[in-house]
């Protein structure tokens, strides 16, 4: 008798598009299902190829091409039967006769299907600015790019990188380490715009360590040809002169197709329900194409990451084909990590502009703790910030997000606080985390656990903070204390600040109340263990207080220098 799988025909799958989650996918269709034609339509000319490794390559860390080559159509035939076919272009979907329109480089081709996994990416996005079809302008998103922008840059000594999100400022690092003079611009106010304005200067201030020039707030307005280089012009009329131009503004869903042939679509990106399925039966869809709920804000957008589009491959080939252990896509974190020469930042959840824009209530504590025991050789400071509902909320200490840049541990760090987001674990629940420790590698206090441990004093009303951005209401309304210590008050501090030192704070709370009369009492040192200990004494003694966030290093990350003054007022400033 036959077997089972051999008394019908063969289901035909066909996917669109593949590296991350088509490949994914179609790996994991095949191991399900050994006797359907799974056939793989990929537009350009790799199919599995590692794009988070193309900065690597220009940058010569990643010494030949073929290392970023994953797999082959001919690799992925021999071990999975699937047939892939490159410079396959997909044009138009007709979900009535269940055929897609592909364009060849020998005309246009029909594919019948059964199913239907739609993985496209997305396209870089051009802005419309004069001159970007300059031939030295250039984007990073295939190995074709990666290997023009190597061979330029051994011929070049300027370069403009025109968008400093994750991707630009990856190549700006790997430009500059090939030993051009490097121009960053972005739009925003500062560069990796997901970061926090006290997380990015640090990184801002890492690149321009390293000979970079950042310009932040600006944007380009032309490209002109000047001979034998290009000019960037930006909108204050400055001008850039560059050999070769990275063009990295962002990128969009590559759905036009899908909307054209009805697929339901918002803000550009394919709608899916929790197991890939589209608006159209038998078509599904992962990936930078496809819209993703926030978890927290609850905002649909799409999510970029290679991550996540590898695991919805997988997912879909299980709802698909049938499984009943087909679990559903969780909405992405949207956890990130980037090396910018000596730093690594990194970020998980929401930051504070998507909780304020979706009106979420929250707390924010920063901290700066070792990235390992401070008695061993080589410790970091990791600068950590911590988002998380307060106490009054529904979900008091759900946490919303977290970043962190620094030297070293940053990694791991962010890594567990996303894995405490995605199991519903609270900011206090962080303090029980039994994480590994020896000296080289933690404290016996992990950053993880500190941030728990100063979560849960917020919760509970032991710790009341104050933030950065509070700071010209803070001057105008109340009396700030700095407790810091002499030589550390030389290098700079707040106007009209009082200035006692910790330990002789309980001898001199008369010389607070006079300085205050009346005004809260907003209390700073360098990092904030200081004047948290400070807080708890003058709440003691019943004196409306709060301590800054993250202290003096958050304050002047957040503001710069120019807001400290070396000028004492002696009505105010103790000795």
């Amino acid at each position: 008798m036959p077997s089972p799988e051999l008394t019908h025909t063969p289901r035909r799958i066909v996917v669109v598009g593949g590296v991350a989650a088509g490949m994914s996918f179609a790996a994991r269709a095949r191991r399900l299902d050994e006797h359907a034609h799974i056939l793989v339509l990929e537009r350009g000319d790799h199919v599995s190829f590692a794009n988070c490794g193309l900065p690597y390559f220009v940058g010569g860390e990643i010494d030949e091409q073929s290392q970023l080559l994953v797999q082959t159509p001919e690799s992925l035939r021999a071990a999975l039967d699937l047939d892939v076919r490159v410079r396959h272009d997909v044009t138009s979907i007709d979900p009535v006769r269940k055929v897609v329109v592909a364009a060849t480089a020998g005309g246009e081709t029909e594919f019948a299907y059964d199913e239907l996994m739609l993985a496209p990416g997305a396209f870089a996005l051009r802005p419309p600015i004069p001159g970007l079809d300059d031939s030295r302008v250039r984007t990073l998103r295939t190995v074709g790019d990666a290997a023009w922008m190597k061979d330029a840059a051994g011929s070049a000594r300027r370069a403009v990188v025109l968008g400093a999100g994750f991707i630009g400022v990856e190549a700006a690092e790997a430009l500059r380490q090939r030993g051009l003079e490097v121009d960053i611009v972005e739009f925003a106010p500062h560069v990796l715009p997901p970061l926090e304005t006290e997380m990015a200067s640090l990184v801002t201030a890492e690149l321009e360590r390293h000979g970079l020039r950042v310009h932040a707030g600006i944007a380009a307005s032309a490209v002109e040809d000047a001979g034998d280089h290009a000019i960037v012009r930006l909108s204050d009329g400055r001008g850039l002169p560059a050999d070769l131009v990275v063009l990295s503004v962002g990128v969009r869903p590559d759905t036009a197709f899908a909307g054209d042939a009805g697929i339901a679509i918002e803000r550009g990106a394919i709608i899916v329900d929790a197991h890939g399925r589209t608006s159209i039966p038998h078509v599904w869809a992962a990936g930078d194409a496809v819209a993703k709920t926030d978890p927290v804000t609850g905002a649909v957008r799409p999510v970029a990451l290679a991550g996540p589009a590898n695991r919805e491959g997988r997912l879909i080939a299980d709802a698909m084909l049938g499984e009943r252990s087909a679990r559903e896509m969780p909405p992405p974190l949207g956890t990130a990590i980037v090396r910018v020469f000596g730093l690594t930042a990194a970020l998980t959840g929401a930051n504070r502009r998507t909780l304020e824009e979706a009106g979420v209530a929250h707390e924010t504590m920063h901290l700066h703790p070792g990235s390992h025991a401070g008695y061993f050789p080589g410790a970091e400071a990791i600068h950590l910030v911590v988002h998380f509902a307060p106490a009054s909320s529904d979900e008091p200490g759900r946490i919303y997000g977290a970043q962190a840049v620094g030297a070293d541990g940053v990694d791991k760090r962010i890594d567990v606080i996303a894995t405490a987001m995605r199991a519903g674990l609270g900011v206090d629940d962080l303090i029980d985390l039994d994480l590994a420790y020896a000296p080289p590698y933690g404290s016996a206090k992990d950053p993880v656990n500190m941030a728990g441990l100063l979560g849960q004093n917020v919760l509970e009303g032991i710790t009341r903070l104050w933030q950065p951005q509070d700071l010209d209401d803070v001057l105008s309304n109340a009396l700030v204390l700095d407790v810091r210590r002499a030589d550390e008050w030389r290098t700079g501090f707040l106007p009209g600040a009082l200035r006692i030192p910790h330990t002789e704070l309980r001898e001199r709370l008369d010389e607070v109340r006079r300085a205050a009369a009346g005004r809260p009492v907003r209390i700073h040192c360098a990092s904030g263990v200081r004047s948290y200990l400070a807080h708890r004494q003058l709440a003691a003694a019943g004196i409306d207080s709060a301590t800054l966030s993250g202290g003096m290093q958050t304050l002047l990350a957040y503001h710069g220098k120019d807001i400290l003054t070396h000028e004492v007022d002696h009505r105010t400033a103790a000795a």
